[in-house]
């Protein structure tokens, strides 16, 4: 039994010649997984029965099981998968009046250990592959509350530039017409700041949004809050960045979580403002959201406005991101480490 999962469209062609049937079979497949979301060969209607009865008998679609759902007041859905070896992953679904965006997981734990994270409690266990990928996307295309996705983001655990090949391998499939066509704007990847993959990223030619955990403008709190800087410091990495955007001509978005007593006051807003002048950019503001793996605790919203009010004056380009699912654990990590923890 393989997952059909892992073959892109030649690839099941080629299965369909092998058996002696029309390779438009496979397209025909394709457009009842991806386009109507059924999961089940046999009532794939337009298949001749005995091609049916062979797909069931040679193929399954799903590794993930999902372990646990949670439902928000504003209608944030988190679910908790296990994959076929027993790790756990999380995925989020976060609709708003026009979009539905799914945050979807690249790896099993992970080993980047960011201070307000709780995707690296328990470690790094393994990275997923394409096919573990794009069924994140796909089950919650068919299983969230709307029956959609139009938007994804690779925030969940993990950090995606770390699974390179199998992130742009997912990507391209989830992009793909044959697929689940999402345009590639509509794709975004968050990372923590390899610099090396972000230089990748640079040459595929990919229309995606980058999104570059910054939430910090001094080296010395950065690499407290981010391991991660001691190795790519905010000079390499901002210098990768303005690269980046020259060579894709791509805004980039930082991410920049406001904590009360650590990187919140007026002066941290003059730093960032500082090493960021001059770059096609966005900054996107995020009150620290407490979690059991760190004590940050968010600025009140006086703090929080007049941090704002400062880059916005000083021309950045900014947003206030609204916390969604605080109520069902929706931040990375949350709901696997307090399952884990049993």
């Amino acid at each position: 039994m393989r997952n059909i999962l892992d073959f892109d469209l030649k690839k099941l062609e080629a299965v369909f010649l092998e058996w002696h049937e029309p390779a438009y079979h496979a397209r025909q497949v394709f457009n009842w997984v991806f386009k109507k979301g059924v999961l089940d060969f046999l009532a794939m209607s337009d298949l001749p029965a005995a091609l049916r009865l062979r797909l069931k008998d040679n193929f399954y679609l799903f590794d993930l099981k999902l372990i646990k759902r949670l439902v928000s007041r504003d209608g944030t859905e988190k679910f908790l998968f296990s994959l076929k070896d027993g790790n756990l992953i999380e995925a989020v679904t976060i609709p708003t009046e026009k979009r539905v965006t799914a945050c979807i997981s690249t790896q099993a734990g992970c080993k980047f250990n960011c201070f307000f994270c709780a995707s690296g409690v328990g470690g790094f266990k393994r990275n997923l592959t394409d096919s573990e990928i794009l069924q994140e996307a796909l089950y919650l295309k068919s299983n969230s509350a709307l029956g959609k996705i139009t938007h994804i983001v690779f925030m969940g655990t993990g950090e995606p530039l770390d699974n390179y090949e199998n992130l742009l391998s997912a990507i391209r499939r989830i992009n793909s017409q044959d697929c689940l066509g999402i345009g590639a704007r509509r794709i975004t990847i968050s990372t923590c700041g390899l610099v090396p993959g972000i230089q990748r990223l640079a040459e595929e030619g990919l229309q995606i949004e980058l999104s570059v955990s910054l939430h910090a403008a001094d080296d010395k709190t950065r690499s407290r809050l981010m391991p991660i800087n001691k190795k790519y410091p905010l000079r390499e990495l901002i210098a990768t960045c303005a690269k980046y955007i020259a060579e894709t001509n791509r805004q980039v978005t930082f991410e920049y979580i406001l904590a009360s007593g650590v990187n919140s006051d007026l002066q941290n807003a003059q730093r960032l403002s500082t090493i960021l002048e001059g770059l096609n950019c966005k900054v996107n503001l995020i009150p620290a959201n407490p979690v059991s793996a760190s004590c940050l605790k968010p600025p009140g919203k006086l703090e929080v406005l007049l941090f704002k009010d400062y880059l916005i004056k000083h021309g950045m380009n900014v947003t206030l991101r609204r916390e969604r699912g605080q109520d069902i654990e929706a931040a990375c990590g949350q709901l696997r480490a307090k399952y884990e923890e049993k």
